[in-house]
């Protein structure tokens, strides 16, 4: 590098010199005027970019070498293992096949039979046909029963539907025979002349037809209609027709429902009982008994929601035309209709109440269903339920363990009640039902105080349990009991799968006492209480063949249902059930 000597020179002279003013004395500086022209105002020069490229000052510029190089691959041996990845493992259960047809065959004591046939077949993608063939006998030998018991029920159900998106319907038709005896005699009163000469054996034939209508679209929103045909063998006969529309539509968030019910009931018994009857005197020694009713209803309601809360407000109004032994009477009745529930802590306990009414269709038919050893001489009348105010908490005590309490007052006027039928050896009357044997219906205004509750649980997928009891206080105006009516209900049920093949359930109910009169002299009777405990065990051979055990009764109870009729005692059932498809 070439250096400037002059440059230099003058460098060194300038640093000399700098001590030599430094060391001036400041006392004797002296002063001096300055005069500002104008304020110092400073300014910065514009700045140029240099825009010419520097050039190298080295000796020798570097050129770029060309590099060629070559990859060589070679494998390196390696200890290392990684670990194979093991799926876990999940138990796969065979789709169970569901067979549309199945048959049940069983055999029991007291020579009972006891078999079912269902088959069902598609026709289309929407049109389906079924049909149920049921039949339950018994030979009866009861213990201490002097006139036949056997009984016989067969039935026959057949249905044809079809399933749309929008709409459903199905058509019903169906036929049921049953053959029972009346054979409960009250002890010391007839002869065994008299015994002898007794027919106890009464019919039942049913005949209906119906059809059912639902739809997703439009305010319709479903209808049932059916026409019942039901006669016995002694000259009684009795029609039973009703339609039931209903209509739903939105106004805004509410929901309107509407129900609609033309309900007609009519029949003829072919003579009277020749009994003192406390609801008419002037129905006394008719030759027969003719009746016809036919109800018309409506009842809307309109649905509330908002939150945990949901009230239900409507009312009912009927009127009832009827017609009992050429007389003929038309009423009009108004009910509450009103239902309301509130989460209080969410599906954990919800609380609800309702006050609600309505006018009940009676029939010969619902009669003989609830007490087969009824007289084929009846009064036959609807049953005004005024009010049923009630009030509960349901939910869960745990996710599988649910609850259900409730009370309430019930009144009804011309409530039917079964009592024992008056006897009396100068009665001209020498049908099978006229010895001690058999029941009449008679009606009350009754008041019914009541306690309900119910306790259900899912221990696991293999055993359920269940428990409930209705506890019961009647108020009566005409008669001074409750005829047949329990003040206690209790019931519970256990269902166990033990393993795949094995599966087993047992079912126990409480009744309590009741009231009814000896028919020889009207006295009243307290009818103990009793208590009923079955058990069955069931096999599964495969998906199709299944055998199983009935025992029912296996306290060996001879206990009376109805005043002077003893039931069957320890019974065993066995027998099993195929399914099939064709």
């Amino acid at each position: 590098m070439k250096i400037n000597f002059k440059h230099t020179l003058a460098f060194i002279i300038t640093f000399a010199a700098l001590p030599a003013f430094a060391q001036k004395d400041p006392e004797n500086i002296g002063t001096e005027v300055v005069n500002v022209v104008k304020p110092y105002t400073p300014t910065i020069s514009d700045a140029f970019k240099v825009k010419e490229t520097p050039s190298l000052d080295d000796e020798e510029t570097l050129k770029k070498e060309t590099i060629t190089y070559n990859i060589f691959s070679f494998p390196v041996a390696s200890t290392f293992t990684p670990a194979k990845g093991k799926a876990v493992g999940v138990d796969k259960e065979e789709q169970e096949h569901i067979y549309k047809n199945y048959a049940t065959l069983g055999f029991g004591t007291y020579a009972a039979v006891n078999a079912e046939l269902f088959i069902t077949e598609n026709l289309s993608d929407t049109d389906y046909v079924g049909g149920m063939l049921r039949h339950q006998s018994s030979q009866g030998n009861i213990k201490g029963v002097e006139l036949d018991d056997k009984f016989y029920d067969t039935s026959l159900d057949l249905t044809y539907g079809s399933r749309t998106p929008g709409f459903s319907w199905t058509a019903d038709l169906g036929y049921q025979n049953q053959v029972y005896n009346w054979y409960g005699l009250e002890e010391g009163v007839l002869t065994e002349t008299q015994i002898d000469a007794i027919d106890p054996a009464h019919t039942f034939h049913n005949f209906y037809i119906g059809a059912r209508l639902n739809s997703k679209d439009g305010f319709f929103s479903e209808a049932s209609i059916k026409y019942n045909r039901f006669w016995d063998a002694l000259g009684s006969a009795e029609n039973r027709f009703y339609v039931k529309p209903k209509f739903s539509f939105d106004i805004m968030d509410t929901k309107v429902n509407t129900d609609f019910v033309v309900d007609y009931v009519g029949g003829t018994f072919e003579k009277d009982y020749y009994r003192i009857d406390t609801i008419d005197t002037n129905y006394v020694g008719l030759t027969s008994l003719e009746y016809s009713y036919v109800n018309f209803g409506v009842q809307p309601s309109i649905l509330y929601q908002k939150d945990d809360l949901s009230v239900n407000l409507g009312a009912g109004i009927f009127y009832s035309s009827g017609k009992q032994n050429g007389r003929t009477d038309g009423k009009l009745f108004i009910y509450p209709a009103i239902k309301a529930s509130y989460k209080v802590v969410g599906d954990l306990m919800i609380f609800y109440a309702g006050a609600e009414g309505g006018l009940r269709q009676n029939s010969y038919r619902d009669f003989t269903n609830e007490n087969p050893f009824l007289s084929p001489t009846l009064i036959v009348a609807p049953t005004d339920n005024q009010y049923d105010i009630y009030a509960g908490l349901k939910g869960k005590l745990a996710n599988n363990v649910s609850y259900n309490i409730r009370g309430g007052y019930n009144s009804e006027k011309s409530k039917p009640l079964f009592t024992a039928n008056a006897y009396d050896a100068a009665n001209t009357n020498t049908e099978g039902y006229a010895y001690t044997n058999s029941f009449q219906v008679v009606y009350d205004d009754v008041k019914t105080l009541s306690f309900f509750g119910e306790l259900k649980a899912d221990f696991s997928k293999s055993v359920t349990f269940g428990i409930n009891g209705t506890f019961n206080s009647y108020k009566t105006s005409i008669y001074d009991e409750a005829w047949n009516l329990p003040g206690i209900e209790l019931g519970s049920s256990l269902d166990v799968a033990i393993t795949k093949k094995w599966f087993a359930g047992a079912n126990v109910f409480f009744v309590g006492e009741r009231k009814d009169v000896f028919a020889s002299d009207l006295s009243v009777q307290t009818l103990d209480s009793y208590f009923d405990a079955n058990l069955n065990v069931g096999y599964k051979y495969n998906e199709r063949l299944t055998a199983f055990l009935k025992a029912n009764n296996i306290a060996n109870q001879a206990y009376e249902k109805w005043i002077n009729y003893p039931v069957q005692q320890f019974q065993l059932m066995l027998g099993a059930s195929y399914k099939f498809d064709f």
